[in-house]
């Protein structure tokens, strides 16, 4: 009966938009749990029982909150589903791991490292200096930019398609960053290969996150960045922080400037709250100093 229910569940999902494949996974693992035991209709207790054998706190709060959600849809149609508590496993910790700024040097050196992979000649140099160089001129996702395909390059930017939260967005480039993808797409048309990729291999395929993450770490090797960050190493997803910080810093700092900026960053960066864009930005020296002559302004202007 459980197995029934979830099914109905997935396909209303998934024909929201959400592809749902992790959130599937833990429930099929709870509804085998729960139907082993005879239950037919979702209860609290097994749902607790099944969360508290997961490894870490973490997991466990993950697991409740994901049956109770199926739980309050369940309920809805029929109040035999039990739905519990949000806070039965305790309230969550979010931990954030502190990004790492790149400086325009550090940036500079990472892609001239890049470029300088061998075999020397051949398409790999060209291209991940030109992936990382996009990624510290966009803010993309490095999910986002392995999935661009030769025709999302357009007169007017970029296309990013069905990205995190199932929207598309145009990214207009600025002109240097633009020459530097014209040149690459040079040397990308010339490489015989059925793969529409942006990105891909000197064999012609498309490029997998695992295969670019060992590159980026030889190149904090080359360029003395291992370990640059108080012991750990900087991220490919910290040039996505980077531009949002350094786009910050660039903003004419009145309120409502930057409040169309925060506006228009939101969007560029894909996020679909305004919110998640606060998440992304990091106090610089840069932008502590202009807080700093914003507060004295204010308290001179307050004091005349």
């Amino acid at each position: 009966m459980l197995s029934k229910y979830l099914a109905k569940y997935v396909d209303q999902q998934q024909s929201l938009g959400f592809k749902f494949r992790v959130q599937q996974i833990l429930l099929r693992g709870y509804v085998g749990f729960a139907e082993e035991r005879g239950d037919r209709h979702i209860r609290s207790a097994r749902v607790l029982a099944w969360a508290a054998r997961a490894p870490s706190p973490e997991q466990r709060r993950n697991r409740l909150l994901t049956v109770r959600r199926f739980a309050l849809a369940m309920h809805a149609e029929n109040p035999r589903h039990q739905v519990p508590a949000a806070d039965a496993l305790g309230h969550a910790v979010v931990k954030r791991r502190s990004p790492y700024i790149y400086s325009a040097d550090e940036v500079a050196r990472l892609l001239r490292a890049a470029a300088e992979l061998r075999p020397a000649g051949s398409i790999r140099p060209t291209m991940y200096a030109t992936l990382f160089g996009l990624l510290t001129a966009t803010g993309m996702r490095i999910a986002e930019a392995l999935a661009l395909q030769i025709d999302d390059v357009t007169a007017d930017g970029l296309v990013v398609r069905q990205t995190k939260f199932q929207k598309s967005r145009l990214l207009p480039l600025h002109a240097t960053a633009r020459l530097a993808l014209d040149r690459y797409l040079v040397a990308r048309r010339l490489l015989t290969t059925t793969d529409r990729a942006l990105f891909v291999s000197v064999a012609g395929q498309s490029l997998p996150y695992n295969t670019v993450r060992r590159i980026f770490l030889q190149l904090l090797d080359g360029t003395n960045l291992r370990g640059a960050y108080s012991g750990r190493d900087p991220r490919i997803h910290d040039l996505r922080h980077t531009f949002a910080v350094r786009s910050l810093e660039q903003c004419r700092h009145d309120r409502a400037a930057v409040a169309r900026h925060i506006v228009a960053l939101s969007t560029y960066l894909g996020h679909a709250h305004v919110t998640d864009t606060y998440w992304y930005l990091q106090a610089t020296p840069a932008l502590m100093g202009q807080i700093a002559e914003a507060g004295e302004a204010l308290l001179i202007g307050g004091a005349a």
